[in-house]
């Protein structure tokens, strides 16, 4: 590559404007959800894993938990299977867990692992089952909101909790582990868990610095049909006023309750930010200005110091 020198200059001034942020987070722990829209191509699954290297060599604990929605879908059409989605949620029968488990832990996880060794990370892949990482048990039926309709969503967990001890034992030894949802329930039954709340979970778990969600969408969005209507900063008041409001729902229902989960459980700060963005997550982390929206657990407890610099 042939660097000018204004280009240099670029360059130079972006790290030094990066630095601060690089000695705050050097040796802190991030969570890092994506969607499985990111990984319909190899181009996509590959500009998410480079943003997250770069976290890995500036010294940040990163945990990627990744999801599978698109592939599950197609995967279960191809073999006959049909797909029934209730609030942003997938119900699982017997044919659609064999179907999750082949998708999640088979081909989305060893496609990560893939690009992980070619950019020199020492990525491993485990599930929720792996070494008890996620204890769950089935979630028993229960009625919609909207209807009062009682749903039964099949091999779908519910956490009961998450031992990071297979977490934490990689990460000191300098591994990224790179975790699929799949969890199962104490008599080993194979159970789908929503990669949001798991996530959301693990970064409790970790008592983790940041959860950053990438997602199809650049953020929280004000307007559901405006992709302009960015919302950049806001706390659980906010959320819950935006969801009363309507302008959460669907796929982001989940996203919802991960995000008031996390930061009830310590996550200090949880991020939105867009897969399709080949700078979303480093322009979050790196740059006062940001590029998604910012959830904290509430917006009057920050100091003027840390607002200025909320990423």
């Amino acid at each position: 590559m042939i660097m000018n020198r204004s280009d240099q200059a670029l360059a130079i001034g972006a790290l030094k404007s990066a630095a601060p942020y690089i000695r705050l987070y050097k040796g802190k722990t991030f969570v890092v959800k994506a969607g499985g829209g990111v990984f319909t191509d190899t181009a996509s699954t590959r500009v998410l894993v480079e943003q997250i290297a770069i976290l890995h060599y500036f010294g940040v604990r990163v945990v990627l938990v990744h999801g599978g929605g698109p592939q599950l879908t197609e995967l279960s059409a191809a073999l006959g299977v049909p797909t029934r989605m209730v609030e942003g949620r997938r119900i699982t029968d017997q044919k659609s867990i064999d179907v999750t488990a082949m998708v999640l832990n088979g081909l989305i996880n060893t496609r990560v692992l893939g690009i992980c060794r070619d950019l020199n990370i020492d990525a491993v892949g485990i599930s929720g089952v792996d070494a008890g990482l996620v204890r769950a048990h089935k979630r028993p039926p229960v009625p919609l909101a909207a209807n009062g309709e009682l749903v039964d969503f099949g091999f779908v967990g519910d956490i009961d909790a998450v031992d990071p001890s297979v977490l934490r034992k990689l990460l000191d030894n300098g591994l990224m582990p790179v975790v699929s949802p799949l969890s199962a329930d104490e008599t080993g039954t194979l159970l789908n868990i929503n990669a949001d709340t798991v996530a959301a979970a693990i970064g409790a778990a970790l008592a983790a610095e940041k959860l950053i969600l990438c997602t199809a969408a650049p953020g929280i969005l004000g307007s559901l049909d405006d992709p302009g209507s960015l919302i950049s900063y806001t706390d659980l008041r906010g959320l819950k006023r935006l969801r009363e409001e309507g302008r959460i729902a669907d796929g982001m229902l989940p996203k919802a309750r991960a995000i008031e989960d996390a930061l009830r459980g310590g996550v200090r700060r949880v991020h939105v930010v867009s897969y399709r963005a080949p700078e979303g997550i480093l322009g979050e982390v790196f740059t006062n200005e940001g590029s998604g929206t910012l959830i904290v657990a509430d917006v009057n407890a920050l100091t003027p110091a840390e607002a200025q610099s909320a990423p």
